[in-house]
């Protein structure tokens, strides 16, 4: 059976700390990668596959518009999106489904409830239930459907990995990693999610980074890029990790499922994390981190947001303990 990389090959990212005890510790692998694409610090088994979740979502929605659509700004970011349902996400991906002239029930995507509690409560006064819209993979199932309409596509299937928009979304993949697909999944959401390491996919979001100030590079993916910092409440939401991240850092930033993170600056250093036991709430913590220790961002800068997107660790309603660093990465900063 294909298989991520093994506990032997993982070192300790992240460890929580409470009442003086470690309760918990956060074994896995990360990378971090120069512009030019050397490798700056490898911390376990970068080179193993994994699946990237929903850090797929740019090179995904850089695949719709490479099959003709016309994403700009908000409709752009929500491609890249993993929402929470506000009501201004809902918004943009109703405005995706009409210039793509299609409705709601074609999205491939479940229904859910909002994350956002405003949208929430919304929809539970108007007597209304879980809606596709809210659904955190909504903007990207809007681009693929466009995209389908864009080339006369069969909508039904959009979702099978033989089909056109999913075989140019692969070649998009295996360009911008450089590395050959090593297998291919189902992801939360229904769509397919391919497997590659993370060094491959540091290096996509280095190039995705670049792609604004790189005069060879793709206008598509620039675009991209672009969308995602003008909007960053699009790509996550208010006062959420990746949102207050590109906000404040002005880095592309991008979560995934089961422990994935993805994080680049404009100069395309960039790093990409992965934590073996699917629990990502210290990745943006090492992430950041393993940036700075190799001088890609501003010490002071990533304290002042980590204060803000490191959860607490309470008891009773009080601080009692820290999120913080495991041995691999304090190592560094040594």
């Amino acid at each position: 059976m294909s298989q991520t990389f093994s506990a032997d090959a993982a070192v300790e990212l992240a460890v929580l700390e409470r009442s003086g005890f470690i309760e918990s510790r956060h074994v896995g692998s990360a990378v971090v990668l120069a512009g030019d694409g050397s490798v700056v610090t490898s911390l376990g088994d970068i080179t193993g596959p994994i699946f990237p979740r929903s850090c797929l979502k740019p090179l995904q929605a850089l695949g719709a518009m490479q099959s003709g659509v016309p994403l700009r700004g908000a409709q752009a970011a929500l491609a890249c999106a993993s929402h929470v349902g506000s009501q201004d996400h809902m918004d943009v991906v109703e405005g995706m489904l009409q210039a793509a002239g299609v409705k709601e029930q074609d999205l491939g995507c479940p229904s859910d409830w909002p994350q956002d509690e405003e949208a929430r409560n919304w929809l539970v006064r108007a007597g209304r239930g879980k809606t596709k819209l809210a659904m955190n993979c909504s903007g990207k199932h809007a681009a693929f459907l466009w995209a389908c309409k864009e080339n006369g596509w069969d909508l039904k299937s959009y979702l099978e990995p033989n089909h056109p928009l999913q075989q140019r979304i692969f070649s998009v993949i295996e360009e911008y990693t450089e590395e050959k697909i090593s297998h291919i999944g189902v992801d939360g959401c229904g769509a397919p999610v391919t497997a590659f390491s993370l060094t491959g996919l540091a290096r996509a979001y280095s190039k995705l980074a670049q792609a604004p100030s790189d005069g060879n590079a793709s206008a598509r993916a620039a675009t991209i890029a672009t969308a995602m910092l003008d909007y960053p409440w699009a790509i996550q939401g208010h006062g959420k990790p990746n949102t207050i991240v590109m906000q404040e850092l002005g880095v592309l930033a991008k979560f995934g499922a089961e422990g994935v993170l993805a994080m680049a600056t404009s100069t395309g250093a960039a790093v990409a994390v992965k934590m073996l036991d699917g629990n990502g709430r210290g990745a943006t913590l090492v992430g950041l981190t393993l940036l700075a220790a190799a001088g890609a961002l501003d010490v002071p800068g990533v304290a002042n947001v980590l204060e803000r997107v490191v959860e607490p660790i309470t008891g009773g309603g009080r601080p009692v303990g820290s999120l913080r660093l495991g041995t691999a990465v304090s190592a560094l900063l040594d």
